[in-house]
């Protein structure tokens, strides 16, 4: 494996493209990526959560960013939402084991509230973090090679396609876009955590929505 470049102080600050490793799988990737300080995100985290799953699979689902489980465990959709996740793959008639996930983001961006108490509160990461973390993303991309991309959620949608994307608007359609120097077939949905917090009543609904557009996805695989 050819070792990636020494970062400067100005590279170090904006952009995770120096801590990738030109050659290598994912346990290099996974490795480089534990050192990361691409972006200032690093600081608060507990640790580095990259993508996992299998490195041949068609399907790849790319999240925002690691919450307060993952960051915890290190492993991406490790949390209630990712339960969520699992069951509306299924119930769309792709296996989750035969999936690589990852996230737009590779820490978890968090602000905590004295009065209450020690809970970790997500905050959504800006353009800039997006694009400093954009490297390991399209690593990832080239190393699994899929035949879908299913984005979950608005930020993850942007992080691929950019800051005109709209999830209400783009969602259960099959687009073909250019992202990271590779032609892909993307599949846009919501984040699993959205049904999660959708009102009781509006729970069923957001649910269905979100196996309908994974069954799009299923479709493109035959």
């Amino acid at each position: 494996m050819t070792p990636a470049r020494t970062p400067t102080a100005s590279e170090d600050a904006y952009t995770a493209e120096p801590f990738v490793p030109q050659r290598g799988g994912l346990a290099a990737l996974r490795k480089a990526a534990a050192d990361c300080h691409g972006c200032p995100l690093h600081r608060d985290a507990t640790q580095t959560v990259f993508g996992a799953g299998d490195t041949g699979a068609r399907v790849l689902l790319v999240g925002e960013q690691p919450g307060d489980q993952e960051d915890r465990q290190g492993r991406p959709f490790v949390g209630p939402a990712g339960r969520v996740l699992d069951r509306a793959l299924d119930e769309a008639g792709i296996d989750p084991a035969e999936t690589y996930a990852t996230n737009a983001v590779k820490h978890f961006k968090f602000t905590q509230n004295p009065a209450r108490g020690k809970r970790r509160i997500h905050k959504a990461p800006t353009l800039r973090e997006m694009t400093a973390c954009g490297p390991w993303l399209a690593a990832e991309l080239a190393l699994v090679e899929p035949d879908v991309v299913v984005t979950l959620g608005a930020t993850a949608g942007k992080a691929l396609l950019g800051s005109s994307f709209r999830v209400t608007r783009q969602r259960g359609t099959v687009l073909e876009e250019d992202v990271h120097g590779r032609c892909e077939q993307v599949v846009a949905t919501i984040h699993p955590s959205a049904v999660l917090r959708a009102d009781e009543a509006d729970r069923a609904t957001a649910y269905a929505g979100l196996v309908d557009d994974l069954k799009v996805a299923a479709r493109v695989l035959g």
